[in-house]
């Protein structure tokens, strides 16, 4: 227990400290780079620790990876955006089958129109956005298909897995708002803060939802 609760607290701070002192930037060097990997790092040790499954475990890994990349970027560049993009795209396919093997809520009306509702809206953002894409046109529908497919299964999810379904919710929207300063921000025009501390704040505290809602899920009525 204290080595779990040591784990989620060092990614918690780290994570407050990326979002106060770095994510707004534009470049943060080693040690932004150093932080940001970290706070994901240390949630992928807390889902371990706390005796998460393993494709949590495998999907935080992921997403750490694929913050390392994009943080290596230098302002103005993109070489290291299609890895991070494809390690960012192995941990929601871990994050489907993850969703999938939790327990299921009933069908229902309330659930179907959510992801219905998730489904188009998110469509319909990547073809508003499509102009905007160029060479990373394909990358980005296949991306956007397997974050819509994650963020779909985590609402057909049972209610004791609610923080689960939280974190998802808004790992979608952080990717969503990341996607305009990623592509349609002009040429060397500079991050605005408030969409940026937006993104990472979404991100992982969304990350940290699911970390601790799928290995301590809320008790249910019958326990």
């Amino acid at each position: 227990m204290a080595g779990e609760t040591a784990a989620l607290a060092g990614a918690i701070a780290l994570g407050v400290l990326y979002w106060a002192g770095w994510c707004w930037r534009e470049g943060g060097g080693l040690p932004g780079l150093l932080v940001k990997t970290g706070s994901t790092t240390l949630l992928a040790v807390f889902a371990y620790l706390a005796g998460g499954p393993w494709l949590l475990v495998a999907a935080l890994v992921l997403s750490s990876a694929g913050d390392a990349f994009l943080a290596m970027d230098k302002p103005g560049e993109d070489k290291w955006l299609k890895p991070g993009m494809a390690a960012f795209f192995l941990a929601h396919v871990a994050y489907v089958a993850l969703f999938w093997g939790l327990p299921q809520a009933d069908r229902s009306l309330l659930n179907l129109g959510a992801q219905l509702a998730l489904v188009f809206s998110g469509v319909a953002f990547v073809r508003w956005l499509a102009p905007w894409l160029g060479a990373m046109r394909y990358p980005v529908f296949a991306y956007t298909a397997i974050i819509l497919v994650m963020g779909a299964a985590a609402l057909r999810l049972q209610p004791q897995f609610l923080l689960v379904t939280l974190g998802a919710v808004m790992f979608v929207a952080s990717d969503m708002i990341l996607s305009l300063q990623l592509f349609t921000r002009p040429a060397g025009a500079p991050k605005k803060m408030l969409p940026s501390l937006a993104v990472w704040g979404l991100y992982f505290f969304g990350q940290a939802l699911i970390a601790w809602g799928a290995a301590y899920p809320f008790m249910t009525v019958a326990e």
